[in-house]
């Protein structure tokens, strides 16, 4: 790490705002924060022909670095995150796999600690509560209905940092879980579900906000049989989670999305596991053994698909080289869509006086030269 830049001018890149792109714009950086003036022994950083985009906002996320978020030690937990981080990830919320709910209760207070601390923003809990019918890589003999009670005891062992839930809402006690989670400000999402396109719209109406990793663990659109994915694309109150890997989704797929949402209600995210940034080989996602093959992790035994090798800035070139999403709507799918969702806009998820210094650098053909996060460079462009 290069240190805090207590007082420095990004000069002459082009600046993604929330207003719009500003050509040869300006960030000015004041100790941690974005401020709206730079005192006069700034230092000027002159970055023409490159990018200036805020930090990656990543709510759906298992592990990297050779580290799982749902089993590492604290320490292997923050390799995770510094992992991320050097690829543009500045805010990232911990997504557990299906355990044992003890061992989940247990793993919400050993994580929650990192969110009280700062290195977190909080947690995700994918599983129990999911259908066995679209269980992907969790542990079947270990699924459960979403009894209230239990998705209960889950947030108060993470004691205020649960963010979000993912259920199938159309298993016993799934609307209800739904009403509780809305009730206390938690993300209710949809996901690894069975549901009809009927029992989506009741999980909305009830207070469902979120579609965990759309077209993934969910039964595909039909034109007798619409199912989950057309409720959830076309109600403007779900933001829908997309897995740009180029595995998970089509590039169809990825901009009917884009199409029918629009990119104020895409968030861009990772579901990555602990081989994000790592490396092929044999890894462990909860109690399932999986292995990693040219970037592509798959179950041992059955061969689903068992999370990503994805970080943020690859799903962010992606999105912008192969897509052809505009360059705004990426940022406010990859940044600004995510922090709203998880409480945390008036800090993160945009480069505007006042929040925190949270940014990446992109060349011209967006490629990753630089992470700043609350003004310290974890990646410093190196420059000329």
């Amino acid at each position: 790490m290069a240190g805090r830049a207590d007082s420095t001018v990004l000069a002459g890149a082009r600046v993604v705002l929330p207003t719009g792109t500003v050509e040869n714009g300006r960030v000015i950086v004041e100790g941690t924060r974005i401020a709206g003036s730079a005192t006069e022994d700034a230092r000027t950083l002159d970055l023409s022909g490159h990018w200036v985009v805020p930090g990656f906002v990543d709510m759906h996320n298992h592990g990297g670095g050779g580290a799982s978020f749902t089993s590492g030690t604290v320490d292997e937990v923050l390799t995770g995150i510094r992992t991320h981080r050097e690829h543009g990830t500045t805010t990232l919320v911990a997504s557990t796999v299906t355990g044992e709910m003890d061992f989940l209760a247990h793993r919400a207070g050993v994580l929650s600690e990192l969110v009280e601390q700062g290195d977190l923003a909080g947690i995700h809990f994918e599983g129990p509560f999911i259908s066995p019918c679209r269980k992907g890589a969790h542990s079947e003999e270990l699924l459960r209905d979403p009894d209230p009670a239990e998705v209960r005891k889950l947030m108060d062992a993470a004691r205020g940092t649960a963010k979000m839930f993912t259920l199938a809402t159309e298993l016993p006690g799934g609307i209800d879980s739904v009403r509780l989670l809305a009730e206390h400000g938690v993300i209710a999402a949809i996901g690894h579900t069975d549901a009809t396109y009927e029992q989506t719209v009741e999980a909305i109406d009830a207070g469902a906000t979120v579609a965990t990793h759309l077209f993934n663990a969910m039964p595909p659109l039909a034109h007798r049989e619409p199912g989950p994915i057309a409720a959830l694309l076309e109600d403007e109150r779900i933001t829908v989670e997309l897995i740009n890997d180029g595995t998970h989704l089509h590039p169809a797929a990825l901009e009917l999305a884009y199409h029918h949402a629009g990119a104020h209600r895409v968030a861009l995210i990772t579901d990555a596991m602990d081989a994000a940034g790592f490396g092929d080989g044999l890894y462990q996602l909860g109690p399932l053994a999986v292995e990693v093959e040219d970037g592509v992790a798959r179950l041992v035994e059955g061969g689903s698909i068992a999370g990503s090798t994805l970080t943020l800035d690859t799903a962010f070139h992606r999105a912008v080289t192969i897509d052809r999403i505009p360059v705004g709507d990426v940022v406010q799918s990859i940044s600004a869509n995510p922090a709203r969702l998880l409480g945390v806009y008036d800090k993160v998820g945009s480069l505007e006086p006042g929040k925190d210094a949270d940014l990446v650098v992109l060349d011209a053909d967006f490629g990753l030269k630089g992470v700043m996060r609350k003004g310290e460079w974890i990646k410093e462009p190196q420059i000329g």
